[in-house]
């Protein structure tokens, strides 16, 4: 749970960078991948990122300027891009002039449960996480090289000259 807005601030800023070089590599072909038929496709699983953003943090209070989380995902990849751009842009300003530490401890019912609103901004950063962990699997079976977030991805191994790890 965050404490200070900075804390938050400095690490989402990390991890939306990290979303973002994803999202700026789709192609609107990439799109239609998905995993198996009856789920999520790499575009609807890119544009629930985009869409969260406003979806769940509106429910703090937080004002902000984000896509209709119930609108279909657009047909192009840069818009997708674009958006969670601005999504984030927005977000990160409201954070900063709307809030202070003192919010953080405030207590907002989400999806019927009292969180704290350094809680949600935990849940909310760890869900973005785990869905670009999602997105890097369709992007591979999409055959879009995946660039590292967290350590250099296989490619960037080879660039370096050096074999990726099994372990």
């Amino acid at each position: 749970m965050y404490t200070s807005l900075q804390s938050f601030i400095t690490d989402y800023t990390y991890q939306a960078e990290g979303t973002q070089k994803l999202l700026n590599l789709l192609t609107d072909a990439s799109l239609d991948q998905e995993v198996l038929p009856g789920y999520r496709t790499l575009g609807r699983l890119a544009w629930h990122i985009v869409t969260t953003v406003p979806e769940m943090l509106h429910r703090t209070g937080l004002q902000f300027d984000g896509p209709d989380p119930y609108t279909e995902p657009p047909a192009s990849a840069a818009d997708v891009a674009e958006a969670y751009r601005i999504a984030v842009l927005s977000m990160l300003e409201a954070i900063r002039t709307q809030w202070t530490d003192e919010n953080l401890q405030q207590e907002v019912n989400l999806y019927g449960e009292p969180w704290k609103n350094g809680f949600t901004l935990s849940v909310f950063l760890m869900h973005e996480v785990h869905h670009r962990g999602q997105m890097t699997v369709l992007m591979r079976q999409a055959g879009l090289t995946i660039p590292g977030i967290f350590g250099p991805a296989k490619e960037e191994w080879a660039a370096m000259g050096m074999e990726a790890p099994v372990v």
